[in-house]
Order: structure tokens, then sequence, then C-alpha cells
């Protein structure tokens, strides 16, 4: 299982070529996979040969090769950590128990609900930002745009493996419809929200990255605990790509940030927009719009799915093993906040009910973390200027807070008061045509656009003036 067939025309590490049937099946989507990409994946970029990293192995610091490559020849391979040993299931009502080679028949249908769920968000990112390809400030940050990209690709192709060799006819199907739904599309959307929201421009795709992928990296946590070992082994590997996705995000948005104090100090009424940036509220309405978006996407506060797949062991909580001693937690309380004749009460509710909430929680606080970063940063260059989180209250769609209105410190509001005051908390159709209109990409090696700093070093060993792509 660990043994990398690099040449094969699907390069693997899951035995591709002991598995004729599986192997045809593949090789008869790839046609399809690629067909969408040219049409849906990043624009105008079919010719330009892009400094991208391959992955080429699975093992630890030599997983990834980086060279030139044209986008529509990139080689998007399957890859699983692998297996050393038989694993257990650590987590729900069979914690000890032997892990599932196989997908069990009570199991079947909730585990392709699952995969489905994850590898829909991965093409539909790439929707999103089909377009950001012609608005990027830098050769550096087109770069890592379409690395960002074509991971996403990879990790759609997980999904994809695990749906043809363990769901048979509907695997599938499932498959190909992954290709046909398109973000945004009015008939044929998104499985989730967010995934259907525009990402027009380069601020949206930084806060994307940061928020939204953070999302990925604390779902993909989630199924690398889970009692299907092919799963959690794809997920494993999944984490290694969308670590660098957070990287993109958390320095991009530094970047920027800083360049804006820097304008808005320079400005006689600290306005970093006359200056030619972005604006510190702006910025602000941009965590709020992204950050509250992605809440949505852990489900509801209290869920009966939630505690079905933690009892089944097809999910588990973030770092499972290593950070909580009870695995099967069918005793203890969770503390949900709730509305109740317009005010905030605290109700207790099962533990396992609220395995959503606990998810969010750990979410919520990474976030936070990351949000520190940049005030402390901002800090360093004197600028009083600070971020903040809005509350888990604001701006949600999906659970017990939808339907409702709150503020930005979680406050219940009337309706009117919060469409009073929507642009002034949340990114406006004045910001995002300002965005644009300032987004002209730069494409000479080493420049940067006006309303984004450098970054501190290039990436893939390479220095900031490197030409990361190329005609």
């Amino acid at each position: 299982m660990s043994t990398v067939d690099l040449h094969a025309k699907i390069p693997n590490n899951v035995g591709l070529a002991d598995d004729p049937k599986l192997r045809r099946a593949l090789e008869r989507w790839q046609p399809q996979y690629v067909d969408w990409w040219r049409e849906m994946g990043p624009a105008g970029l079919d010719t330009s040969e892009v400094y991208l990293r391959t992955a080429v192995s699975v093992e630890r610091g030599g997983w990834a090769n980086w060279d030139y490559v044209k986008m529509p020849e990139y080689r998007w391979g399957i890859f699983l950590t692998p297996q050393m040993q038989q694993s257990l299931i650590h987590v729900g009502d069979e914690t000890g128990r032997p892990s599932w080679e196989s997908v069990p028949g009570e199991h079947r249908n909730a585990l392709r609900r699952i995969i489905v769920t994850q590898a829909d968000t991965e093409p539909a990112s790439v929707e999103q930002q089909r377009l950001l390809s012609g608005l990027a400030p830098s050769l550096y940050d087109l770069r890592n745009l379409l690395q960002v990209n074509v991971e996403e690709g990879r990790h759609l192709w997980a999904m994809v493996y695990l749906l043809h060799k363990y769901f048979g006819k509907d695997g599938r199907e499932e498959a190909e419809g992954l290709l046909l739904r398109r973000a945004g599309d009015e008939d044929h959307p998104r499985i989730l929200r967010t995934f259907n929201s525009p990402c027009d421009h380069f601020l949206s795709f930084l806060c994307f990255t940061t928020f939204t992928d953070r999302d990925g990296k604390f779902q993909l946590a989630a199924l690398a605990e889970s009692a299907f070992d092919p799963l959690a082994r794809s997920c494993q590997f999944m984490l290694t790509e969308e670590a660098f996705h957070l990287f993109v995000g958390e320095t991009g948005m530094e970047r920027v940030i800083l360049r804006s104090a820097e304008l808005a100090k320079a400005d006689p009424n600290g306005d970093a927009q006359a200056q030619g940036g972005i604006g510190l509220d702006t910025l602000q309405r941009a965590v709020n719009y992204w950050f509250s978006n992605c809440l949505d996407l852990f489900g509801g506060e209290v869920s009966s799915n939630a505690a079905s797949y933690f009892a089944s062991g097809l999910k588990g909580r973030f770092r499972e093993g290593a950070r909580y001693a009870d695995h099967v937690a069918l005793e203890g309380m969770y503390p949900l906040e709730v509305v109740e004749d317009g005010k905030i009460v605290t109700r207790d509710i099962p533990l396992r009910r609220a395995m959503n909430e606990l998810l969010r929680d750990d979410y919520i606080a990474d976030c936070q973390k990351v949000v520190d970063r940049w005030n402390r940063r901002l800090q360093d260059i004197d600028s009083p200027f600070r971020l903040q989180l809005p509350h888990r209250r604001f701006h949600r769609h999906q659970g017990i807070y939808a339907g409702q209105c709150f503020d930005p410190a979680g406050n219940p509001i009337r309706e009117e008061t919060f469409e009073a005051n929507r642009d002034r908390w949340l990114l406006s159709a004045a910001d995002n045509e300002y965005i644009r209109s300032i987004s002209a990409p730069v494409r000479e090696p080493g420049k940067f656009a006006h309303w984004i700093n450098p970054p501190g070093k290039g990436v893939g060993g390479k220095p900031i003036d490197f030409e990361y792509v190329r005609n």
C-alpha cells in the first residue's frame, strides 16, 4: 500500500495496478474531470507554466516535488497515509475493536453522505476562485492560488477513489454528480451554502483560505478519526496539504492588514482607502462575512446525526486520541446558549448531541489565535486598529440561531436594526466594487500591488522575485 506508482496514468499508492476494474473505472472518470477543470478551473492559464509542488510520496519530508507544470498537465494522484499496523476504532460505541476495511452495510448511506458532502466542497472552491487568476496582486500570490486550486482537485480525487472502490454503482453516480454541480448555480448548486457564495476578489480568497479552509482542517481531522480506515487515512494525508492553504490565508491577510495600517497612518484622516489601499473597516467586514459563513459549515448546535456519527465511530472530535480520555461520551452535558423570549439563557444538552458544537468551539478558538497574531503585528507597528471575530450567533443561516438577528457582539436585535447596519457589518456591494477596482493583476517578478505588502520570503526555497508563473 505504501509503494507509490508515479508512472501510472493516475499516480497512486493504493495499488490500482492490482485492481483492473477499479483502475478502468477511475480512468473513465479522469477525462470527465479534465474537461471540468478546463471549463471551471483557473481561467486563462492553459499555456502558462506554474512553479508547483506535486505529491510524489507520502513519507515525511519527501511527499512533494517542485517544478514548472502547465495547469492542464498537472498529474493528480490518489494517496493514502500508509497503514503500519492493524488500526483500532478509537471513538464511539465500538472503541477498541478493529477498524473497518470495508463499509458495514448499516453505515453505508451515512458514510456515503459524509464522503459526498466533503468531496463536493473541493471542486466548489475551485469554481468559486476561477476568475481570481486575473486579479492576483503578484506572481507569488498567483502561484499560491494555483497551488491551492490543484490541491483541492487532488482532494476531490481522494474522495472519488473512496466512492468508486467502496460504494459500487451508487458511488460511481455520486462521483459523476460531483462534476455536474456548480458553485452558485441556481439550478445545480453545490451542497453547502458557503460554497455557493461569490469569491470574486483576492481579499475574499485570503479570507476563504483563512476561515473556510480552516473549517476543512477541522472537518478532515474529525474524519481522520473515523472507524472506516480508508477514509481516515485519506484525510490524514489531505491535512498535510490543507496546512499550506491556511498559511496562504493567514500570511496573505497579514500582509494586507499591515499595508492598510501603514497607509492609514500616512493619511491625514487615517483612511487607507484614500491612499489607494483597502480600508481597515472593510477588512473587519470581510472577516465578519467569511467567518460567520464558515460557522454554518459545522451543522446544527443540537444534532441527532452528529450523535449517531460519533456513536457509530464514523466521525470523532478534533484530535480525539490526544485530547480526550473518554472516547464514548455517554455521560456529560454541554452548556448551550439559546434564545428564549428574546433573552439569552443556558440549557444543558447531552454531550453526544453537541458534537458539532464541540468542533465549532475548537474552530473558533483556532480562528481567535490567528486574529490575535494579526493584532500583535498591528501593535508592533504602533497601529491602534484591532480586528475582532464576531460572535458565533452573528449572521447565521444554519442551526438554532438561523432566522434570528444579532449584532456582532451576539446581542439579539430586531431585523430592521440588522438591515440598517448590514453594510456597516458585512462586505457590501460598494466594498466589493472598490476592491475589484484596485485589483489590476501584477505580473512582473518581485513586484506587488499597492494594497498588499510583499511576503517575508519566497516559497519552495525560491526568492521573492522568482518567476513563479511564466508564459
